[in-house]
């Protein structure tokens, strides 16, 4: 599992450019796999036969883009200006490494030095178009050789492994959700499952809606990450949920209400299996869940997700043994799912 979610974090994959991710994904899965396609959005879709072919078609899904950035222009000295790709907290980009575009051109997120800053403005965030970044070229001819408007970067930063089993990387969200799909699909089923890799989720969940009318399940399982705030200046209120205490599942989101029969029935699987879980103490975020569950007539939809801090930054922080827990938890679903239908 970790050398799957360390491969995964490495690949370029801004919402609207998962081709690696994918190709990655796809060349995993293939020997395990009885169909692969890609949709006309892009989402990765696979088919695996099981032990059993049940009343109900089941669906899990994880999301293979990651937030980041986009260039809007370049100006006459060669320096980049660019949007947001997702929701990015404007504090965490100044100063910031972006690789951009097919050749990953390496270049450094800036804006006004901070002793020209007039002393009224200084406890005020930069706006993106205050910003721009620095690729080291000449002038805009030197500077469109190398990168062009429309092309995305993602951050850059290390791999870390630190404490108890502690991770910290980019785009945790959601290749390590994409990690325990892999693993399912490389293990044997006890039912027939149709893998959705999904695209562009950080802008609107929207390849999860084309999945899903592709797919057309009746259960579908979303397995993602979420937002721990288990932070000292953070009310235990808004906490939401924590690194190191196991699988979240949630009851509820700004996008979902879950299916109260899933729900129930990934909570005794878990208490019953002595997997450790929590639950979101805070109402916040959104998933491809509330894409799915619209589809069509409605599909029955739970999730279960890793708890991760610093989401949508440079530096996620998770714990592996959260992310296994997420992992054997849904095995276990898919168990009872053959079981009762």
């Amino acid at each position: 599992m970790l050398e799957t979610i360390k491969a995964l974090c490495a690949l370029h994959g801004v919402s609207g450019d998962e081709g690696p991710v994918r190709d990655y994904i796809k060349s995993r899965v293939a020997p395990y796999a009885d169909d692969i396609a890609t949709d006309a959005m892009g989402n990765l879709i696979v088919f695996k036969k099981g032990k059993k072919t049940p009343t109900k078609k089941v669906m899990l899904c994880a999301h293979m883009d990651e937030v980041g950035v986009i260039v809007t222009g370049v100006t006459d000295d060669g320096y980049l200006k660019f949007e947001s790709v997702g929701g990015i907290d404007r504090r965490v980009l100044i100063g910031k490494t972006v690789k951009v575009g097919k050749d990953d051109v390496l270049g450094v997120i800036g804006n006004m030095a901070y002793h020209l800053v007039k002393k009224d403005e200084r406890e005020k965030i930069p706006a993106l178009s205050d910003m721009y970044i620095d690729i080291g070229a000449g002038n805009k001819e030197d500077a469109l050789t190398r990168v062009s408007p429309g092309d995305t970067g993602a951050f850059d930063s290390n791999f870390l492994e630190f404490g108890d089993d502690f991770l910290g990387a980019r785009a945790l969200d959601d290749r390590a959700g994409c990690a325990v799909l892999i693993k399912l699909i490389e293990s044997e089923l006890p039912v027939d499952c149709t893998f959705a890799f999904t695209v562009q989720e950080e802008v609107g969940t929207r390849g999860a809606v084309v999945a899903s009318f592709r797919v057309m399940p009746d259960i579908a399982l979303i397995i993602e990450s979420t937002t721990a705030a288990d932070l000292p200046s953070v009310p235990s209120s808004k906490k939401v949920c924590f690194v190191g205490k196991g699988a979240v599942i949630p009851f509820m989101d700004n996008a979902a209400i879950y299916n109260k029969e899933l729900y129930q029935a990934l909570t005794s699987l878990a208490d019953k299996s002595n997997i450790s879980w929590q639950t979101k103490s805070y109402i916040s975020g959104g998933t491809d869940a509330g894409a799915v569950q619209r589809s069509r007539g409605g599909v029955m939809t739970a999730g279960i997700a890793a708890p991760v801090r610093n989401l949508h930054s440079p530096s996620n922080v998770a714990c592996l043994k959260d992310i296994e827990a997420v992992c054997r938890l849904a095995g276990l679903f898919l168990n009872e799912i053959g079981e009762k239908y």
